[in-house]
């Protein structure tokens, strides 16, 4: 006679005990427990692995830096071209009568200064900029667990080198955006209509300054006019693509880290009612600490 062995058989239904049987109990106390400290951020216990700081913290940090500096580029280019319109209208002027000494030299002051301005501040933004682009590709990678689309020097070459980063710049974002909206690998990258805009704002600006100084190095007095109020626009244009930039800036960080920790109300229990009164107990005479 045959006989199947032990377990072989169908697992015999067992119905889950449960009744609760009290908290647990140790023969001996334990000697494990947590450590006598209060509760903190994972990121800033020392000596743990945890004291690196994760990309998605840093990119709200980096971003709230960048946008600032963005917003003070799009001030400047925009009191740069008002003076650059300033200084065309006073050429148009200047045709049939002659023009007063303080204000062509007001109206000089404010074109060098605000361009001087706007540069320094133009380079900062880029810096920045950049910056804040390396560590959201890094934490938009590492949200969805796969390496980023393009290297680093890829990516440097699309943004940096000219007449490229016209075509290839926009790329870059769109492909940064497909990441963050954690969407497949496989699928081909749909920008979305802000990005769209930044695209067309980023291509505007840059044929704008090529025509801009071609008619720079034109000879005529036309054709210096021509650069004045050419500068006046690529100047508006330029506000208008630091507003673009600091838009899709604060989109992806709030798509990439959704909570700002600055918000975030600390929480304190400074009252319980309605609780039970907890259970005394009594500590026998002469027992060992």
């Amino acid at each position: 006679m045959a006989s199947p062995p032990p377990g072989a058989g169908p697992p015999r239904h067992r119905t889950p005990d449960n009744r609760y049987h009290g908290p647990p109990s140790y023969p001996v106390p334990p000697r494990w427990g947590f450590p006598g400290l209060v509760w903190r951020q994972p990121t800033v216990v020392p000596g743990t692995a945890s004291n690196a700081v994760h990309p998605a913290q840093r990119v709200r940090l980096l971003a709230r830096n960048t946008t600032a500096v963005l917003w003070t580029v799009g001030a400047l280019a925009l009191i740069a071209s008002g003076g650059e319109f300033w200084r065309y209208v006073l050429l148009v002027q200047s045709r049939n009568s002659a023009l007063s000494t303080s204000v062509v030299g007001a109206s000089d002051a404010l074109v060098i200064t605000a361009s001087l301005l706007t540069s320094s501040f133009g380079l900062i933004a880029l810096v920045t900029t950049l910056w804040w682009l390396s560590v959201a590709r890094m934490a938009a990678a590492d949200a969805v667990g796969e390496e980023p689309a393009r290297p680093p020097w890829q990516v440097a070459v699309a943004v940096l080198v000219p007449v490229v980063n016209l075509v290839m710049a926009g790329s870059v974002v769109a492909e940064l955006e497909h990441t963050v909206l954690r969407r497949p690998a496989t699928e081909r990258p749909r920008p979305s209509v802000l990005v769209r805009w930044w695209w067309a704002a980023w291509v505007l600006n840059g044929l704008l300054l090529i025509v801009t100084l071609w008619f720079r190095f034109r000879d005529g007095i036309q054709a210096q006019a021509d650069a004045v109020l050419l500068g006046g626009l690529l100047d508006l244009a330029a506000a208008a693509f630091a507003v673009l930039t600091s838009l899709v800036v604060r989109r992806m960080t709030e798509l990439l880290a959704p909570i700002d920790d600055g918000r975030l109300r600390r929480l304190r229990v400074l009252k319980v009612t309605g609780a039970p009164e907890p259970v005394l107990r009594s500590r026998p005479v002469g027992a060992a600490r």
